[in-house]
């Protein structure tokens, strides 16, 4: 069965799965990607997975075959913290509110940072340093989590301070 194109297997998967509701066919669309890619940003959804037809069943790894498109939002944010053990910056929304912990960030943009967040230090405790809100950036992240905060955000630029 692994063996099979893409198509074929879906076929036969579609043919044999029960109509209880409990385990749903996944529709696909053969063709039109742009246009499709389009419709899931216009919705705020994710992202896409492009899979070739003929691809076959690869499990546990990674193919040129199957490729996730992202649909990544963008956000204004401020700096307001470092944690100290291991690289990670605490991030606060432009009204304040807590945005996260990003784990990513481009060495010369690091860099930047490390030569900066001393001028700005607020407080420390043992696992993190606390900065006054005047670093900011625009971040790239998925989508919101349940609790409000910015999923796998990472740095792409800094703002005029």
């Amino acid at each position: 069965m692994m063996n099979k194109p893409l198509i074929e297997r879906k076929m036969l998967l579609e043919s044999i799965l029960p109509t209880d509701n409990r385990i749903a066919y996944v529709q696909h669309i053969e063709g039109h990607g742009s246009q499709y890619f389009d419709l899931i940003k216009e919705q705020g959804l994710e992202g896409i997975v492009l899979k070739k037809a003929d691809s076959k069943y690869r499990p546990g790894t990674r193919s040129d075959q199957w490729l996730k498109v992202i649909n990544y939002q963008y956000e204004n944010i401020l700096i307001t913290g470092l944690r100290k053990k291991e690289f990670g910056v605490l991030l606060s929304f432009e009204d304040g509110s807590p945005a996260g912990l990003m784990e990513f960030m481009k060495p010369a943009d690091r860099k930047k940072l490390y030569a900066e967040y001393k001028k700005h230090i607020r407080t420390e405790t043992d696992d993190f340093i606390y900065l006054d809100p005047n670093l900011k950036g625009v971040v790239k992240y998925r989508n919101l989590t349940k609790k409000g905060y910015l999923r796998i955000p990472s740095f792409e630029k800094w703002m005029a301070q």
